[in-house]
Parts: C-alpha cells; sequence; structure tokens
C-alpha cells in the first residue's frame, strides 16, 4: 500500500512540484508525472525546462524510446503502464499526482504525492481525492508548504 502525501498551500501548483521533482531527482528518486489534462502537463514540461538557469532535470514523455533510461516521465494515461515503462525492477518510482482526480493503478507505487495550491477549486478537488483514498483503506497525510505539519485534512 503506497504511502498518500499532500502537500497544502502551495503558492504556484505546478512551480511548486517543479520544485518537489527537482529535490527527488536530485536524491536519486525516480517519479511519474501523471496529469490527464494536456494543457497542465505541457505547462508542467515547460516549466521543468526552464525552473531555473542552471539546472536540469532529465524528463520525457512515457510513451518516448528514452523512457526506461529517464528519471522523469510524464504521461496523460494510465501511471501503471508508465511505471513498468520506468525500466528495470527495483525501487518503484513514486507518482507525483497534477490531475484533479486519483490516478488509476497508483497501488502500485511506493509513494503517491499531491501537491494542492491555495486555489479553492484545487484545494476542493484535493479534499474529493483525500476522500477517495480514505474510502480506499489509506491514511493520507498532510503537509503544509513551508514545513509546518497540519492535522489530517477531510
Amino acid at each position: 500500500m503506497p504511502r498518500i502525501d499532500f502537500a497544502f498551500g502551495a503558492p504556484d501548483r505546478l512551480r511548486t512540484a517543479c520544485q518537489v521533482v527537482r529535490k527527488q531527482y536530485l536524491a536519486g528518486q525516480r517519479l511519474v508525472v501523471y496529469c490527464t489534462d494536456a494543457s497542465r502537463l505541457s505547462a508542467f514540461d515547460r516549466l521543468l525546462w526552464a525552473l531555473d538557469d542552471i539546472s536540469f532535470i532529465p524528463h520525457v514523455l512515457a510513451t518516448d524510446a528514452l523512457a526506461s533510461v529517464t528519471p522523469v516521465l510524464l504521461t496523460a494515461s494510465d501511471p501503471a503502464r508508465a511505471a513498468a515503462a520506468a525500466g528495470p525492477e527495483g525501487t518503484p518510482p513514486w507518482l507525483l499526482n497534477l490531475d484533479d482526480d486519483c490516478p488509476p493503478g497508483y497501488d502500485g507505487y511506493e509513494r503517491v504525492l499531491e501537491i494542492v495550491s491555495q486555489d479553492d477549486a484545487d484545494r476542493q478537488a484535493a479534499r474529493q481525492r483525500w476522500r477517495a483514498y480514505a474510502a480506499a483503506g489509506h491514511e493520507p497525510q498532510s503537509h503544509a508548504i513551508g514545513g509546518a505539519q497540519r492535522g489530517q485534512q477531510g
């Protein structure tokens, strides 16, 4: 059963997600980023390229020929299939969900990361995902952006 972490209070969901991806990439963690909204996934892709002038985060679409050797995969379809494309067995990649709904097949991941902005619609969608994870038997963890731990949401 994966650990599910929600980070609440991001000033900008995609920029914060890029920072999370950079941190995990530098720590050697492989990630699959899931979002069915093509424009949001494309914006995230562009942000990864332009996060800052001196860093580079190798990433490709999960359908790319280089997926098995690239540490960050982006997908708008089944994230379980993307995990399989992530290469040889070993430590499974983590899943970063940028979608408004819970990702399908998330149980195949060691960890699911949810970044939630201060936007009301984003927070409402996150509450729905929290309830769905809890209904499936998970105990999501809540973290406030900036480090202060918040109580569980629901």
